[in-house]
């Protein structure tokens, strides 16, 4: 059974210790999902973190806040990252400018300091063809033709040379405790996740969630991918190290107990989509934008689109390398995928 030890968050710029020596704290964002967590250990000399916020002012200034109160003035020594995407790596380079060592995966880092280098004023015409590939609408498609695009680096700091690499299987030291670093994998490759040797606690990231599913997208970087075969891979080699009583601490939500039921509803919420996915395609063949009421049951908003689009493609992709859809493209440059039987 799932079950929340602490029912209400922490407020911005305050923390509630978890563990010994172990503090919740949660940073605001400005989309829907609202706030990224974020953990302090206490090590000597200062505090080790996992995952940042983004890189703004008002997250900056909540850090400073966190740093002269529940943090008690003692530096920040170390930044674990538990994966690239900017609202848990924005501040890393900030901290490390400071002296902070940052932790993470050769493939977190790589990905996260390319797309800090790679600023574009415009959407590129490989982007612009995977999106008319999804079947964007043609009227959100023509406002990103001509539009700025999002840039990593508005809102992740600047990241300088060096890192300390986390590899799959090793003990890592950290917090006043030893982890067995794992790897998730689908919504972010090599997505490291810390299951500390005493079985108490886990560092789940955005690879173990409570109450919301993470976002298994497939973009212009790669458009064959499939992030859901990869997701649900990840589950299944992750689930023989889950127990009842250990304390996962995500990167969204609340930390809870019961990791084992909770991955057995992350898994069985994707078959249970695919299966809907299926019915759906069973009517009449169709553009992954047409494919949002069976995946995800409710109205897609402006601000959830981009995240819908390139899930719904994800989930596409995945039935397509199962060999169970065929595609072709329309006139427009959109793909249109068939059931193949």
């Amino acid at each position: 059974m799932i079950r929340y030890p602490q029912d209400t968050p922490p407020e911005p710029g305050e923390a509630i210790e978890l563990a010994e020596g172990v503090l919740w704290l949660r940073i605001p964002l400005p989309m829907a999902l609202d706030h990224v967590n974020v953990f302090a250990f206490r090590e000597d000399g200062g505090w080790a973190i996992v995952d940042t916020g983004l890189n703004t002012r008002k997250t900056r200034d909540g850090w400073q806040a966190a740093l002269s109160g529940p943090l008690r003035g003692a530096p920040i020594t170390r930044v674990l990252v538990t994966h690239h995407h900017p609202d848990h790596v924005g501040l890393a380079g900030w901290f490390q400018e400071q002296g902070a060592e940052l932790l993470t995966t050769r493939t977190a880092w790589l990905f996260a300091r390319m797309l800090t280098l790679d600023e574009q004023d415009r959407a590129t015409p490989e982007q612009i063809a995977f999106w008319q590939g999804a079947g964007m609408d043609a009227q959100i498609l023509e406002q990103r033709r001509n539009e700025r695009p999002f840039n990593f680096a508005d809102v992740v700091y600047p990241m300088p040379l060096g890192f300390t690499q986390l590899r799959e299987g090793d003990t890592l030291a950290f917090g006043g405790r030893d982890w067995i670093i794992r790897f998730g994998q689908g919504h972010a490759p090599d997505h490291a996740t810390l299951w500390s040797t005493d079985g108490t606690l886990v560092i789940g990231g955005d690879q173990l969630l409570p109450s919301i599913s993470p976002n298994l997208g497939v973009y212009a970087t790669e458009p064959e991918a499939d992030p859901v075969g990869d997701w649900m891979a990840a589950c299944q080699a992750l689930a023989p190290h889950a127990t009842d009583d250990q304390l996962v601490l995500p990167g969204h939500k609340l930390p809870f107990t019961g990791l084992p039921d909770r991955m057995r509803q992350l898994i069985d919420n994707h078959h249970g989509a695919l299966s809907r996915l299926r019915d759906h395609l069973a009517e009449a063949p169709r553009t992954a934008a047409e494919c949002f009421p069976p995946l995800f049951k409710r109205k897609i908003d402006a601000g959830t689109y981009g995240l819908a689009l390139v899930e719904a493609v994800g989930h596409l992709n995945h039935l397509y390398a199962q060999g169970e859809l065929r595609r072709e493209r329309r006139a427009d440059g959109a793909w249109l995928w068939h059931l193949t039987s």
